[in-house]
């Protein structure tokens, strides 16, 4: 995928690629605090890297879940991180006209995984020309996702890559089945979302759990057995974060999390 990204650096270094921001877009100087901090990082180890925060959130489990500080402000902020360090953007889109919308401002459009099954959006996320990436739904098998990536290649679109998040283990767990990452990489390149697939939903209190003590031993496994990029979701203070941050990595933890991964992919290549 990264390969249609002009904007994307180190595109050549044979490196796994990242993902990774704020689960959601909390002001215009965390954005680009957090991006000038994982461009410093990415640029030493020589990673590809594509900033991510949500403009809208609209899959929480409570009405009074924070949603957004305002999708177009939101839009904006994501803009201005692409065009302050040339660098390219995603975000996730939720309903069918959020695709034309946010191609606007985005290099990327991430389709949720409650939502991979919606043709209709995944046309219109292909149909804008924008590279798509589609989470892989927490209770499809990694074969079914042969035919999300056929929805976009079929609207005329070779941009798409598919992020592994873990499959629905009992009511308030999730699982990494890695022999899915082999199987989904003859369809698409693979992306593997360590922080989402450490999840603990359906909790009592209505707020998503997560078991962030374990995203090192995840995102080694990935890269591992040849996942071609990472998603993880990064903030300074996770604990004081609008939106996920029981499962988040505190930002000034990437760096040894990064070096090490990078030594683990040079030793498989």
């Amino acid at each position: 995928m990264i390969q249609y990204l002009d904007n994307i650096q180190h595109k050549d270094s044979k490196n796994f690629f990242l993902i990774a921001g704020p689960c959601i877009i909390e002001g215009e100087d965390m954005a680009l605090r957090i991006a000038e901090k994982v461009i410093q990082i990415t640029d030493k180890y020589n990673i590809p890297y594509i900033f991510k925060g949500s403009f809208k959130k609209a899959n929480r489990s409570r009405v009074d879940s924070f949603t957004t500080i305002g999708e177009e402000k939101s839009l904006e902020i994501l803009r201005k991180v692409g065009e302050t360090f040339n660098i390219p953007t995603t975000t996730d889109i939720h309903e069918n006209d959020h695709a034309a919308l946010a191609a606007q401002y985005v290099d990327v459009l991430q389709i949720p995984a409650f939502l991979v099954r919606q043709t209709d959006l995944l046309v219109a996320a292909a149909e804008t020309g924008k590279c798509v990436t589609l989470k892989k739904g927490q209770f499809l098998s990694p074969e079914s996702m042969k035919f999300a990536v056929q929805k976009i290649t079929d609207s005329n679109n070779q941009k798409v890559a598919i992020i592994e998040r873990g499959n629905s283990f009992g009511y308030t767990d999730l699982i990494v089945d890695y022999r899915g990452i082999p199987t989904m990489r003859a369809y698409a390149p693979v992306i593997l979302d360590v922080t989402h697939s450490l999840q603990q939903p359906n909790q009592s209190s209505g707020v998503t759990g997560g078991r962030p003590d374990l995203i090192e031993t995840v995102a080694k496994a990935g890269i591992a057995v040849g996942a071609d990029g990472l998603f993880i979701e990064t903030h300074p203070t996770p604990e004081t974060a609008l939106s996920d941050g029981a499962n988040m990595l505190r930002l000034d933890l990437l760096e040894d999390l990064l070096q090490k991964l990078t030594r683990i992919r040079e030793s498989i290549l």
